[in-house]
């Protein structure tokens, strides 16, 4: 099996391959000549470098090192043994002060530098902004739509958007790669409709066709009148009018609003042209960026929001442990006697499969649910997220009830994830998938994650999105780096201000 040795410097990653079952079975192949020897005492200079650097052999840091060490750091005697392209790599000083501003601004002309100044100036006045598309009206209505048009691409499309299509593109991409700056390609272009049709549509698309004649006052035996703030969480997955327009408050991001399988499968192809764009116009050293919402029905991720939430407060009701499961380290042995003092029997072959199932290792629990056998198996959702109830013993399932056709939806929606991230793997294409509403981000970030257990097994290839205004963050972020750690996959995250902050 093929073992990889990285060694981080701060400017790029250099990789050793070699093959055997460990350092000391390396060394048993490389022994026996002095050409041999020498090889062994790089390697092995090699290894203590990345036991400094904290990489492990997969290539990753662990969690309690220190900080990468630049080659300035390291003792003279370990110097010898580095490559010499390592030893005389040129390197920018990094300014952590943020105020070298000829760095900052040497790859912008005057004129790009002075638009900018104006057209985030203009920006920063409420009521343009507010009524900017009333403005554009009558914009067009003065100037005609052509020469509207040249003054927009003069000043605010030249600022923000980098071109029509993939022939316009190439040279600004190329220019900016010239000075050491990589792109991230994202389809921006919104339908043009109204309010009261998209409320319409977003409400449509969030509400379940399954007939429900009453609402359970518990799930699973576990009741939410005694517990206020579960009671809050659980609500804010339910449908409600002021789900509204998504596109109110929200700039920085595109809106995407279902309308139907189809168009779900014309957004995956439009995704397969952006991957295929960032290979062939920045040489595969860009990113492209999706959403899940153009990629099935908005109400399944509620759905899956909602089971999360639930999964958190039946792990907790049968610990005592509150907050994510991963967080508690549960050994599975304590969970089932959990479950045995609460009354429900083990011993049960559908229980005891259940518990065979849950996602676990050496220091504990991490998923109640085989979350990897969802994407990977034809299983229906209502049969996946199944718990013993606490009261009777009877596996119940923890999400709300879905008809046939929403299954078939769900299942479209992680083909068309797979078929993505595929075509993304084989091109060797990063591919984010950027954040949305926190009513949606419990379901995008866990299917996300699962998608990087499935396709970032050699380097990142799916990165998640985190927005550091939630407070959560940074709680999301190190529960997800230990999954990670713990399940032996490449995390890639992306971290951003965060677009969704008028629609929690």
């Amino acid at each position: 099996m093929a073992k990889q040795i990285f060694v981080l410097s701060s400017r790029r990653l250099l990789l050793l391959n070699h093959r055997g079952g460990g350092p000391g079975h390396l060394g048993e192949q490389l022994a026996g000549s002095a050409q041999q020897q020498q090889q062994l005492r790089v390697v092995s200079s090699w290894n203590k470098l990345c036991q400094q650097l904290g990489v492990g052999s997969a290539g990753r840091r662990f969690k309690s090192a220190a900080p990468p060490l630049g080659v300035e750091t390291l003792d003279p005697c370990q110097l010898e043994d580095l490559p010499i392209e390592v030893i005389n790599r040129k390197k920018d000083k990094l300014d952590l002060t943020f105020e070298d501003h000829s760095a900052a601004f040497k790859s912008k002309t005057t004129w790009e530098v002075l638009r900018a100044l104006m057209v985030f100036q203009v920006c920063g006045i409420h009521v343009v902004v507010d009524n900017n598309e009333k403005l554009m009206k009558f914009g067009q209505t003065v100037l005609g739509k052509k020469l509207f048009g040249l003054l927009m691409k003069q000043t605010f499309y030249g600022q923000f958007v980098a071109g029509e299509d993939t022939v316009r593109i190439a040279p600004v991409i190329d220019r900016m790669r010239s000075f050491g700056v990589k792109s991230i390609l994202d389809y921006s272009v919104e339908e043009d409709i109204t309010q009261e049709e998209a409320e319409e549509r977003e409400m449509d698309s969030c509400v379940s066709h399954a007939s429900i004649e009453e609402e359970e006052a518990n799930i699973a035996g576990m009741s939410a009148k005694g517990d206020k703030e579960f009671a809050e969480e659980i609500q804010r997955y339910q449908p409600h009018k002021e789900f509204g327009d998504r596109r109110v408050g929200v700039t920085g991001a595109r809106t995407f609003f279902y309308q139907g399988e189809a168009t779900c499968e014309r957004n995956t192809d439009i995704f397969l042209k952006c991957i295929e764009t960032v290979a062939t116009t920045t040489h595969t050293t860009g990113f492209a960026a999706i959403k899940l919402t153009a990629l099935g029905r908005p109400q399944l991720l509620l759905q899956l929001s909602e089971v999360i939430a639930r999964a958190h407060q039946y792990h907790q009701e049968v610990t005592g442990v509150k907050g994510p499961v991963i967080e508690g380290n549960t050994d599975p042995g304590t969970f089932e006697q959990g479950l045995k003092e609460a009354g429900v029997e083990v011993e049960k072959p559908a229980v005891q499969n259940w518990l065979d199932n849950m996602t676990y290792d050496k220091q504990g629990l991490i998923n109640m649910f085989d979350w990897g056998g969802l994407l990977d198996i034809n299983v229906l959702l209502q049969d996946t997220f199944k718990v013993p109830n606490l009261q009777t013993g009877r596996m119940e399932p923890l999400i709300s009830a879905l008809t046939d056709e929403e299954e078939e939806q769900f299942k479209n929606m992680l083909r068309r994830m797979h078929t993505v991230f595929q075509r993304a793997k084989e091109l060797d294409i990063r591919v984010m998938v950027d954040a949305e509403q926190t009513y949606f981000q419990p379901a995008i970030s866990r299917l996300t994650l699962e998608m990087m257990k499935k396709y970032n097994t050699e380097k990142a290839i799916v990165f998640n999105t985190y927005q550091c205004y939630l407070k959560e963050a940074h709680r999301n972020l190190v529960d997800d780096l230990e999954q990670a750690n713990r399940q032996d996959f490449f995390f890639g995250a992306k971290l951003v201000r965060g677009a969704y902050m008028e629609q929690a």
